[in-house]
């Protein structure tokens, strides 16, 4: 007999070679029937795959989001197999899942596919899979998957095979007359597949670069339910008309230019106020909590990130290197801030009477995402970092995380996002190449975030294989207006960067040790925090966020002088905003502002000016009358108290 532990802690015993679906079964067949795959001793497998040794089980479902993954990876298959049906000849590249679906790169050969051609592949996928056909899995030899490929005629799955090492275990997954190369998992058989949309067609080039061929990748979306689908085309039917690019052009907040780059995010003036205020509200939070701004260049040495291990891990994402004409030295576009960090530490010696150390920079990074990947501000070549790294002894570890926990719960409630969970990221066992340091160093780090949170009371969730390349982390996941989450804000516990540079601290054994190092950053990316929050707030931002807090409508010219009275005195009210004097009728003026999202309008005709007062409209409340200027500055601060309720 084997033992399984269950996620509580629960032992109970099976037949070696019982497959999770039959655990499943064995607590009730209710479960079964919603068991989509299983995480095994950590690593997500076929709930069809016989377990033969003591394991841990965790049953995973629609709610997991490994669950989602193995559903949405193996509609990519059922996809590939109705392209096959209906496309004699097709070749196919790679089919993974993504955060909100699917996609499968394929070369069709010389008639392109198109949007027109999206409701027969779907009626197909939907005929495959009421066949209820299993997702067979079965070991095969480099060379047989090589001579199967060959005898099919797909250089794409023939090159990524010939990439596997000689003694490299492959596989095989087959359902119905599809075949595919894939480590899988799978769901259990196509059945449980009973809603599709395939929501468009693209370029995408072959592994991602741009001197190969071009292949097409067509993108979806399935679910267990056919009213799970109704749902979501309503939000995204919901997340179309808060698309941040949308509504970026028409708030005038940002823009792209070719001239400039793709990817190079341009913040225009009210843009920019938005992108200052949230930069200075920042700033007045670290510096209660001590920590000191500082300032490094946008470029570096290539040594420099070659020592840090950056050049190792993202070297290929980056720009390509800069090369002095003279004394060939070789300087990066700076990716990260840290190496530049750990550079500002080590210009003096440090004491543990100096610790912690907590330095903060707003510093834009630059990274050479592939053009068909860039997206808004939400995927950019150029981003600017809330970044800040703490310094401090061993013992400090755990009370400077719960400070950090504590800035960015504040920042995520200033910023409306009320409903989160933290993710510990961990490092995957099974991979050790892909991490740097000692597992010791691993051990205390991962201790040091996962005992902080529980001291906390924080909601979490744990991730293998999710860590950074130098330490594990914690990542906030918000949830948004229309239900999407995001991942905002993230804390990283790194023993890895001070030994690289070698950094140290006397301590008050007079002997020298070596500092831990905090990586944080409670935004993550200035653009693509602004990105969700535009469409979180459908363009209409906290009242102390707007760059334009009201507009001053005059209802003729001869109360345009009036109007700019006002202004002034409002201004000295910390109140922004603008007289519309443009040579329009009220009720365009009116419409106009709704458009802008701005949220207070104020009205003046001959009644206000003779009061000395305004009529006020509030954005998405109407009319609150007239009333005098004093009333109003009274209104909006009782607005904005409201707001840190």
């Amino acid at each position: 007999m084997i033992n399984i532990t269950f996620p509580d802690g629960k032992v109970r015993e099976y037949e070696p070679g019982t497959t999770a679906l039959e655990v499943a079964r064995s607590i009730s067949e209710g479960l079964a029937q919603k068991v989509l795959s299983a995480k095994v001793n950590g690593e997500v497998w076929d709930a069809t795959r016989p377990i033969t040794t003591d394991s841990t089980l965790t049953l995973l479902t629609w709610d997991d989001k490994d669950g989602k993954t193995t559903f949405w990876h193996s509609s990519a298959h059922l996809m590939a197999e109705a392209l096959e049906a209906l496309f004699p000849g097709i070749k196919f590249g790679t089919g993974p899942a993504t955060e909100g679906g699917f996609y499968y790169d394929v070369d069709p050969g010389s008639k392109p596919l198109s949007l027109d051609d999206l409701p027969k592949i779907e009626e197909k996928m939907l005929e495959l899979a009421r066949q209820k056909n299993r997702y067979v899995r079965s070991d095969i030899s480099k060379e047989e998957a090589l001579r199967f490929f060959q005898e099919k005629g797909d250089e794409y799955k023939i090159e990524l095979i010939e990439k596997r090492g000689p003694d490299e275990a492959l596989t095989l997954y087959q359902q119905g007359n599809f075949v595919d190369l894939c480590r899988g998992p799978h769901i259990p058989d196509t059945g449980f597949i009973k809603a599709v949309k395939l929501t468009n067609v693209a370029g995408a080039y072959w592994q991602g670069d741009d001197t190969r061929q071009q292949l097409q990748r067509i993108y979806g979306v399935s679910f267990p339910k056919q009213k799970d689908l109704q749902e979501h085309l309503v939000m995204l039917e919901e997340a179309r008309k808060r698309d941040h690019r949308k509504l970026g052009q028409e708030l005038e907040l940002f823009m792209f230019s070719e001239r400039v780059g793709a990817g190079l995010p341009i913040w225009l003036p009210k843009g920019n106020a938005l992108r200052d205020r949230l930069m200075n509200f920042l700033r007045v939070e670290q510096e209660k909590r001590g920590y000191k701004l500082v300032t490094t260049p946008h470029i570096g040495r290539k040594e420099l990130y070659v020592t840090s291990g950056h050049y190792a891990k993202y070297g290929k994402d980056s720009f390509q290197p800069i090369h002095t004409p003279k004394d060939g030295e070789e300087f990066l576009l700076k990716p990260m801030n840290c190496p530049h960090h750990c550079e500002i530490y080590a210009h003096r010696p440090h004491s543990y009477r100096d610790l912690p150390m907590r330095i903060a920079e707003f510093g834009t990074v630059y990274r050479y995402e592939q053009t068909g990947e860039l997206h808004g501000l939400s995927r950019v070549r150029g981003f600017t970092q809330d970044d800040a790294h703490i310094f401090c002894t061993e013992e400090q570890v755990k009370g400077e995380f719960l400070n950090v926990l504590d800035l960015t719960r504040t920042v995520l409630y200033k910023m409306g996002f009320k409903e989160f969970t933290a993710q510990i990221s961990l490092r995957d066992p099974n991979t050790p190449e892909k991490y740097l340091g000692s597992d010791e160093n691993w051990r205390n780090a991962e201790n040091a975030i996962i005992e902080a949170t529980r001291e906390v009371g924080l909601k979490t969730t744990m991730e293998l294989g999710e860590a950074a390349f130098y330490g594990p982390k914690l990542d906030f996941m918000v949830r948004d207006a229309i239900g999407r989450q995001w991942q905002l804000g993230t804390i990283q516990v790194d023993y890895n960067l001070p030994e690289r540079f070698e950094l140290e601290y006397v301590g008050a054994d007079n002997k020298t040790h070596r500092p831990v190092m905090i990586h944080r950053a409670p935004f993550g990316s200035m653009e693509r925090f602004i990105s969700i929050l535009i469409e979180n707030t459908a363009g209409k931002f906290p009242l102390w966020l707007m760059p334009e807090q009201y507009a001053l409508l005059p209802i003729s010219e001869k109360f345009v002088d009036y109007c700019k009275e006002i202004e002034e005195k409002l201004a000295t009210h910390d109140i922004r905003g603008y007289v519309d004097d443009r040579n329009e009728t009220i009720g365009r003026k009116i419409r106009d502002t709704e458009l802008k999202r701005i949220p207070y309008m104020l009205i003046v005709g001959e009644k206000e000016m003779e009061a000395t007062g305004v009529a006020v409209r509030r954005q998405g409340e109407g009319d609150k009358g007239s009333m005098s200027l004093e009333a109003f500055v009274s209104l909006f601060g009782e607005a904005l108290a409201k707001e840190d309720e």
